[in-house]
């Protein structure tokens, strides 16, 4: 029976308590959220836990004197910015659009990293980003001399000059005024990006290929050798010239190897990376580690992170940089889901308004099994207290679009809500509309323990992509 707002008195997820653990990647208490008034289905993003991890974040980049960038690829929703700009350091985009969202909404530093850059797009993002990483030489000298053509020749007495990295160094909170002026009071124009180039250290020790940067033949960076055999064509720092002064100097060396992983996989990632790049490192003046830092998960070794970053910068002399997206929105994001009919082949199978692989693609594309609040955890199907197995799915028509199977306390009937966890990242960045499915709905539950519905999607929103 409705009571009015649409919604079955039933919509609860069945057998919730507030405070039941979630049994994800850490323990957390599921936010007191009443899901039967929420809408069907949306994302939920939880102000507290997403503050938890920044001020983590924030600790590690003071202790480890580092600055940590928000990687948007897994998660923009910049309705946050403002707040995620009160912890870190900035954003680092994979395309020009990113590039602009971090410009306009979070107002620090902007850092951009693609396989390739397009020709008619390349003169904005000099604009408008602090750091430009290449992923080939061939990139890097076809781009140069667009970075050195828009600077003028009395520009140099404007840059920041930090003498522990000896040379450029983007200014902290770099973002735009209205008036078109960054945060320190400089033009975009006064300043040219700085230039790095992401290399391959030909290891890595990400299992899903799908994901691996360092895979055979990878699009992604330059290995060692073919960076020994550009480095005296793209710059004299091989020679022992510190051509810093030029503004289409190469400035840093970037490299994204994990996925997910602790501290010991960056310890020995950076053994391999000093070994085959270690020469050049005291004449660069920043390296990024790239992304995959699971620094907020409940087992990762923080001190060892901090030594590991300390170590590295006083032996080289340079800045480091982190570019997490996980780690930032880890376990801090929720989806509702309604059941919308029950069948049975085999199994019994529940078909909710929700889509692996239009609203969570990286279930399907991992894969994994997401955990469902008042669920027994995936992998551990069994009886007991939770004698009531089902088959979760879609109503797309794709024959393969199921989330998973899952054991509940209960017999689930349609109406009844399911939570799904763990899905800030990865989740609004990827969806889509396949089939004419609709967007879910995006809700901030805040600090106050309100639910504000941000966004909400529709027929417009479908038909406005396709033509």
């Amino acid at each position: 029976m409705s009571d009015g707002t649409g919604v079955s008195a039933r919509d609860a997820a069945p057998d919730i308590a507030s405070d039941e653990p979630i049994t994800g990647k850490f323990p957390l208490p599921a936010p007191p959220i009443d899901w039967s008034l929420l809408p069907s289905p949306c994302y939920v993003i939880d102000e507290g836990l997403l503050i938890r991890n920044l001020k983590l974040l924030r600790d590690v980049a003071d202790a480890a004197e580092c600055k940590i960038l928000l990687a948007q690829k897994a998660f923009s929703m910049y309705s946050f910015y403002p707040l995620i700009s009160e912890y870190l350091d900035g954003a680092a985009s994979s395309s020009l659009f990113e590039a602009r969202l971090a410009r306009e909404e979070m107002r620090k530093e902007v850092h951009i990293y693609a396989p390739a850059y397009r020709d008619d797009e390349f003169d904005e993002i000099r604009r408008i980003c602090d750091h430009v990483v290449f992923n080939s030489a061939a990139q890097w000298r076809r781009f140069a001399s667009r970075i050195r053509g828009e600077k003028s020749a009395g520009e140099n007495k404007k840059i920041n000059i930090n003498k522990r990295s000896r040379g450029l160094v983007p200014l902290r909170g770099t973002g735009r005024s209205p008036s078109g002026e960054n945060s320190a009071g400089k033009t975009a124009e006064a300043r040219p990006p700085s230039c790095g180039i992401r290399v391959n250290p030909e290891y890595s020790e990400i299992e899903t290929e799908i994901y691996n940067p360092c895979a055979p033949r990878s699009r992604l960076g330059t290995t060692a050798a073919e960076f020994e055999a550009d480095m005296k064509e793209i710059t004299r720092i091989s020679a022992g010239e510190n051509d810093f002064d030029s503004p289409a100097g190469l400035e840093g060396l970037h490299f994204h190897t994990m996925c997910e992983q602790g501290t010991d996989t960056l310890e020995r990632t950076l053994a391999v990376f000093e070994k085959k790049f270690g020469k050049y490192l005291r004449s660069v003046k920043w390296v990024n580690f790239g992304g995959g830092h699971h620094i907020t998960r409940a087992d990762y070794d923080i001190t060892l992170l901090v030594r590991l970053i300390r170590r590295f910068r006083e032996k080289y002399g340079v800045d480091v940089y982190l570019e997490p997206g996980e780690a930032i929105a880890l376990n801090a994001g929720f989806l509702a889901a309604t059941v919308l009919d029950i069948t049975r082949n085999g199994m019994d199978i529940a078909l909710l308004d929700a889509s692996a692989a239009c609203h969570m693609p990286d279930v399907l594309e991992m894969p994994y099994t997401p955990h469902i609040l008042g669920s027994a955890a995936p992998g551990a199907i069994q009886s007991g207290n939770h004698p009531h197995i089902y088959r979760l799915g879609s109503s797309t028509c794709l024959s393969g679009d199921v989330i998973g199977d899952y054991a509940f306390r209960r017999r689930l009937v349609p109406g009844d809500r399911l939570v799904f966890c763990d899905m800030a990242i990865y989740t609004m960045v990827k969806n889509n509309t396949f089939n004419g499915v609709n967007l879910p709905s995006i809700v901030i539950h805040t600090r106050k323990g309100e639910c504000r519905v941000i966004k909400t999607f529709g027929y417009e929103d479908f038909k406005s992509r396709l033509s």
